[in-house]
């Protein structure tokens, strides 16, 4: 179970950023969207400066919307130039099916500066982009050079394709829970692990758990959390899987990678991280973190499995 913190509005000044996608620079000066693995490191205060703007813009349903406010940071357009940012606002709309940010995701990666290029990705966005006929597209798959379909899939996770790993032994859950979670956890840069380990603590694999505080489905998302990231039917299985690892993705993204952290904020929600700097003495929070840590065999004590029903 979780709590967040509100936000304000979006400022209407956002919809007005529309740049053409031919205007933006061939060259951005991106950064790395994923810097590293995943580390459990104790005691790490919150010391990220919020951005409020972004992280409306990142909660927003409307892919056209992302990936005008991620053009806006690739550029700096009223806002610092940040293309890490806008690498996680392109991200979001592309997975809504905007071709605009799918383009835009195969040039940062087929011109980057700051991270290392990737070709076979940028072409496989690229590739992506042509399906939704993107006028730009196809011309770049033709610099690359690809002259077939790109053997890769197009993937958010960090450069090479590959999920964060974090779990020093796998989690033992088998079933059709668990093969979801497998296929949708690389989609969110997760060790499925982690997730599996989540779900267990939240509802113990149980689609229909309700809390008395109004925590649903197998990662207990409340009501608030469900809408932020575009939960329609709570108590559909991969609706459900889909917040909860869209909500634990933002909060590893937001602690800069701490696992205690992020896994606190889930519990506790990241305004109560924030507040102590760290995880707080709640409690509740710090035997959720510890439990879901020695699942993971993170944590030295052994925790005895509990019975597997998913």
């Amino acid at each position: 179970m979780h709590r967040i913190t509100s936000f304000p509005l979006l400022a209407a000044s956002l919809l007005a950023v529309a740049l053409p996608v031919g205007a933006l620079a061939a060259d951005g000066n991106a950064l790395a969207m994923a810097r590293g693995p995943v580390t459990a490191m104790a005691g790490k205060a919150a010391t990220t400066k919020v951005d409020k703007v972004f992280d409306e813009a990142l909660r927003s349903q409307d892919p056209h919307l992302l990936t005008a406010s991620g053009q806006r940071y690739e550029n700096g357009v009223g806002v610092a130039q940040d293309v890490d940012k806008a690498i996680k606002l392109y991200c979001r709309a592309a997975r809504m099916g905007d071709v605009d940010a799918q383009y835009r995701l195969g040039h940062i990666h087929a011109h980057g500066r700051g991270l290392k290029r990737d070709p076979e990705l940028a072409a496989a966005w690229f590739a992506e982009a042509v399906k939704g006929r993107h006028r730009l597209a196809s011309t770049q798959l033709k610099l690359l050079k690809v002259k077939a379909d790109p053997k890769r899939k197009p993937s958010c996770g960090p450069t090479g394709g590959a999920e964060t790993q974090i779990a020093l032994r796998p989690h033992p859950a088998s079933g059709e829970i668990a093969k979801l979670v497998h296929s949708l956890a690389p989609n969110y840069r997760l060790d499925p692990s982690l997730v599996l380990a989540v779900v267990e603590v939240e509802s113990n694999f149980n689609p229909q758990a309700r809390s008395p505080k109004d925590a649903q489905g197998l990662m207990q998302l409340i009501p608030a959390t469900a809408e932020r990231f575009g939960v329609a039917d709570v108590w559909d299985p991969e609706q459900n899987l889909k917040g909860g690892m869209a909500y634990l993705r933002w909060l590893l993204d937001r602690f800069e990678g701490d696992l205690k952290l992020a896994l606190a904020g889930y519990n506790a929600g990241e305004g109560a991280v924030e507040k102590h700097g760290g995880v707080p003495p709640f409690e509740e929070t710090q035997a959720y973190v510890a439990r879901i840590l020695r699942r993971l065999g993170i944590e030295a004590t052994e925790e005895k499995p509990e019975q597997e029903t998913s």
